[in-house]
């Protein structure tokens, strides 16, 4: 990578780092203080919800205003309410003022993250978005950590001192991107491919990413609020916060990997059924700290990875010069998955305690193994066209970034065998694979190590 591309991307990659450790802890903090206010689990379920519906709302509109403004006022602009929405709740506690800041400060959160990753998107080619898209996975990951484990530290200098910290972080993230010089990337507005044609082409894609959406919201708003009622401190839950994330991130590369040398079918069903394993695990086993941490470690790594594998996987099957746009329409279903999911969990933990909560993960789970292995056995998977990327996609522009040479050159140079041209209008490119290859096709080997049959 050139001196020149690197100093493009550190300014909004530290900007980033800066305001993720203060993000990374928020959704904690607030469950935590909305349960120790002796809330109910659907209120703090109905609050969480407002955060992911301003997500999805700035993910579909939020581009219009970068295109009229610039990269780097929006930037200070987004992230200056952002930090207004905190300091205000950290000002005055009233659960639906909470809920209208809350989704303010997702608008707004999104909108950051829109100008990070379209200036990453547009700072270089295809060639370079790998090592780009690690960045940003490493900076917002390490962020997410660090915050977590700061939560505990801000708790203890007293009640409005984690907003007043936040607030702080947000303010202070705005001061790379407005030193470095006047340039703004050209973006343009996302089109991404309407629900009815992404469950036309990839059902178990579509599935895949609703159902990612549902368990990491989950487990960012309502994990903490069931770690905190079997008796953790705000100190402990923050520390297992983060185990949770640290799984997230060192386990999503090598199940990456694994989709990549297998079925990636068969790969969405074993992180599913794993994902019951844990749920039930922690239902049932008596829980030590270190234990717990372990299962935790374990289902960050699971529910993290299953949205980049059923990326993936959806990849495999789109036209070449679909890849953005399909990438694009599964981010905004990921974003639905999100909203719902505290709306219709939260009841659950209402009515049948702490534990509804792994009633509710491992019941989803379960209904995620039914449907991928109906969908294999109506429709086998295609061989994998390019190697799996891991990502964390906020935007449109970010599931942009995913789409790196490799796959691009590999969705090109694979034969297909079905005409989808009514499922993706408009685009002049080959079609996609739909099935196995025949035995005189021959599969393409990513790693010089790895042996992988060519029929699946």
């Amino acid at each position: 990578m050139s001196r020149q591309l690197l100093a493009m991307a550190l300014a909004p990659l530290l900007g980033l780092f800066i305001l993720g450790i203060g993000n990374g802890f928020l959704a904690t903090l607030i469950t935590v203080r909305l349960d120790a206010a002796g809330e109910s689990a659907t209120m703090i379920g109905i609050v969480s919800s407002a955060y992911f519906i301003g997500l999805a709302l700035g993910a579909l509109f939020n581009d219009r205003l970068l295109l009229r403004i610039g990269h780097i006022r929006a930037y200070g602009s987004f992230a200056s309410l952002v930090a207004v929405t905190v300091l205000l709740q950290g000002l005055f506690f009233d659960p639906w003022a909470w809920f209208v800041l809350r989704l303010i400060g997702g608008w707004a959160t999104v909108g950051v993250y829109l100008v990070i990753e379209s200036w990453l998107l547009t700072s270089g080619d295809q060639k370079v978005r790998g090592r780009l898209l690690a960045m940003y996975m490493i900076s917002l990951y390490a962020a997410g950590v660090l915050g977590q484990l700061l939560l505990g530290v801000t708790s203890a200098m007293g009640v409005t001192a984690p907003f007043m910290v936040i607030g702080l972080l947000a303010s202070l993230s705005v001061l790379p991107m407005a030193m470095i010089p006047r340039v703004s990337p050209i973006m343009e507005h996302a089109e991404p491919l309407p629900p009815h044609r992404l469950i036309t082409m990839t059902p178990t894609g579509v599935m895949g990413s609703l159902g990612s959406g549902m368990v990491v919201a989950a487990a960012y708003t309502l994990l903490p609020l069931y770690l905190q009622r079997i008796g953790m401190s705000v100190n402990q839950v923050g520390q297992m916060m983060a185990v949770v994330i640290l799984g997230a991130m060192l386990l999503q590369y090598p199940i990456g990997r694994w989709s990549d040398r297998h079925d990636r079918q068969i790969v969405l069903i074993a992180i599913s059924a794993f994902c019951v394993v844990i749920s039930v695990a922690m239902i049932w086993l008596p829980l030590s700290t270190p234990l717990l941490a372990a299962l935790l470690f374990l289902l960050g790594g699971g529910v993290f990875a299953l949205y980049p594998v059923a990326v993936s996987h959806a990849a495999d099957r789109a036209p070449a010069g679909a890849l953005v746009r399909m990438s694009q329409g599964l981010l905004l279903i990921n974003s639905i998955g999100a909203t719902i999911s505290p709306l219709m969990i939260s009841p659950v933990m209402t009515a049948m305690g702490d534990a509804g909560l792994f009633w509710a993960f491992g019941s989803l789970s379960l209904f995620f193994v039914l449907f991928f292995s109906w969908r294999r056995s109506v429709r086998p998977a295609p061989v994998p066209v390019a190697p799996f990327t891991p990502t964390t996609p906020m935007t449109a522009a970010g599931a942009e970034l995913v789409v790196t040479e490799e796959l691009m050159q590999g969705a090109l140079e694979h034969e297909h065998l079905e005409d989808l041209s009514d499922v993706v209008p408009d685009v002049d490119a080959v079609e996609p694979i739909v099935g196995p290859p025949s035995e005189d096709q021959t599969h393409i080997v990513y790693y010089d190590d790895v042996e992988t049959d060519a029929r699946r």
